[in-house]
C-alpha cells in the first residue's frame, strides 16, 4: 500500500514537471518545499489579474473625476470629491492584491501581468470615456493578450514557501551580492549625471526608477511570502530580516515614486507608461532571476517562449500607448484674452517689457501736450 503511494506522488511530480518544462533530472530548490503548486501559482495569477484590472478602473474614476470638476467649473480642490477617493481606494486595493500575488506566484510572472492594466484601462476608456478607438489599440490589445498567454504559460511555475531563513540564505548569495554591487554602482552613474551634470533624459530617469524596483520587487515578495507563512502558522515577523525588507520595501517605493513623478512632469504620459513597463518589467525578471534563481531547472523551450511573450507583451503596450489623444476639457471659469477690459489700448498705455520708454499711445500725448511757449 505504502509503494502505490509512492508511486502515484512521483507520478504526480512527473506530470507537473512536464507540464512547468522543469527537467526532472535536475533537482529543483524548490521540490523540498513545494505543496500544491499549481494552485497557488494559479491563485497568484488570478489575484494579480483582478489586482491590476482594479488599478485600471481606478485610473478611469480619477480621470473622470477630474473631467466631470473640469466641465461643471467647480473650485474646490478634486481631493475632496467622493469620486475621486473612490478611484484611490479602489487603487489601493489593486495594488494589495499585486502584494499578496508576490507571495503565491514567482516575481518574474508578476511583473508582466501589469500589461493587464494597460489593455484593461484602454478597453474602458472607450466604452465609458467615449475615446476614440484606434487601429493600434486593437493591435496592441492582441499582442498584449497573446504575450500575457505565453508567460502565464511558460513562465517558471514552481513555488516555494519563502521563509526568513531563505531570505536570508538568498541575501547573502554571490550572486545578488555581485548583483547589488553593480546595481549601486550604476545607480549613483546615472544620479551624477541626473543631478549634477542636469542630463533630464527620459532614459535616465526610468532607468533609476527601473534600478529602485528591482530592490521593491525583491523586498516586496520577501514581506509578503513570510507574512503568508506567518498566517499559516510560522511565525516569521520575529527574524530581523523581516523589518530590514519592510524597510527596503518602503524606502524604494517612496524614492521610485519620487522619480517617476518627476519623469511625468517633464515628459509626455505616452512616452513614459510604456517605457516604464518594459524597463520595470526586466528589472523585476532580472530580480527573480538572481535573487530568487526562478529560472533554475527551467526548459530552454521554456525560457525562449516566456521571453517571446514578454517581447509581445512589450510591443503591445507601446501600441496601445503610443499617442494617445488627450481628452479635451473645457474650464468655464477660464477667462479669453479678448474678454479682458482695456485689452485693446493696454500694449499702447503699458512700458514696453524691456525699455524705459512708454508706449506709442503715451508718447503721443506727450507729444501734443502744450509746451511752455503756448502758455504764452
Amino acid at each position: 500500500m505504502l509503494e502505490d503511494k509512492m508511486a502515484n506522488k512521483s507520478t504526480l511530480d512527473d506530470v507537473f514537471s512536464n507540464r512547468t518544462g522543469q527537467n526532472s533530472s535536475v533537482p529543483c530548490p524548490f521540490t523540498e518545499t513545494r505543496e500544491n503548486p499549481l494552485k497557488a501559482y494559479l491563485l497568484g495569477i488570478i489575484i494579480s489579474i483582478c489586482g491590476n484590472f482594479l488599478i485600471s478602473i481606478s485610473l478611469n474614476i480619477q480621470k473622470y473625476a477630474h473631467m466631470r470638476q473640469s466641465q461643471l467649473g467647480d473650485s474646490k480642490p478634486y481631493y475632496r470629491s467622493v469620486l475621486w477617493w473612490s478611484g484611490v481606494v479602489l487603487m489601493g486595493v489593486g495594488e494589495l492584491g499585486n502584494f499578496a500575488a508576490y507571495g503565491f506566484a514567482p516575481a518574474s510572472l508578476i511583473a508582466p501581468l501589469g500589461c493587464v492594466s494597460v489593455i484593461a484601462s484602454a478597453v474602458i476608456s472607450v466604452v465609458f470615456l467615449k475615446e476614440t478607438l484606434r487601429a493600434s489599440d486593437i493591435i496592441g490589445g492582441a499582442l498584449a493578450v497573446m504575450g500575457t498567454y505565453l508567460l502565464v504559460t511558460f513562465a517558471p511555475h514552481a513555488t516555494t514557501h519563502i521563509t526568513a531563513h531563505l531570505v536570508q540564505r538568498y541575501a547573502v548569495s554571490w550572486q545578488f551580492l555581485i548583483y547589488l554591487f553593480l546595481e549601486v554602482i550604476l545607480f549613483s552613474i546615472l544620479l551624477y549625471l541626473y543631478k549634477r551634470r542636469n542630463i533630464k533624459h527620459i532614459t535616465i530617469v526610468m532607468l533609476l526608477v527601473a534600478l529602485l524596483a528591482s530592490l521593491t520587487v525583491i523586498s516586496v515578495k520577501a514581506v509578503s511570502g513570510m507574512i503568508a507563512e506567518s498566517i499559516k502558522g510560522q511565525l516569521q515577523l520575529t527574524y530581523p530580516i523581516f523589518y530590514v525588507m519592510l524597510v527596503v520595501m518602503v524606502a524604494s517605493c517612496a524614492f521610485q515614486i519620487k522619480f517617476l513623478n518627476q519623469a511625468m512632469k517633464m515628459f509626455d504620459a505616452t512616452e513614459v507608461v510604456p517605457i516604464n513597463f518594459v524597463f520595470f518589467t526586466a528589472s523585476a525578471i532580472t530580480a527573480g532571476i538572481v535573487f530568487y534563481q526562478e529560472f533554475q531547472g527551467l526548459a530552454l523551450l521554456n525560457i525562449l517562449m516566456f521571453l517571446f511573450g514578454c517581447l509581445l507583451s512589450f510591443i503591445g503596450v507601446f501600441l496601445i500607448a503610443r499617442d494617445r489623444p488627450k481628452i479635451k476639457t473645457e474650464n468655464i471659469t477660464f477667462i479669453a484674452m479678448g474678454k479682458i477690459p482695456g485689452r485693446r489700448s493696454k500694449d499702447q498705455v503699458q512700458p514696453e517689457a524691456k525699455s524705459n520708454t512708454y508706449g506709442s499711445l503715451a508718447a503721443k500725448l506727450m507729444c501734443n501736450k502744450p509746451g511752455p511757449q503756448d502758455d504764452s
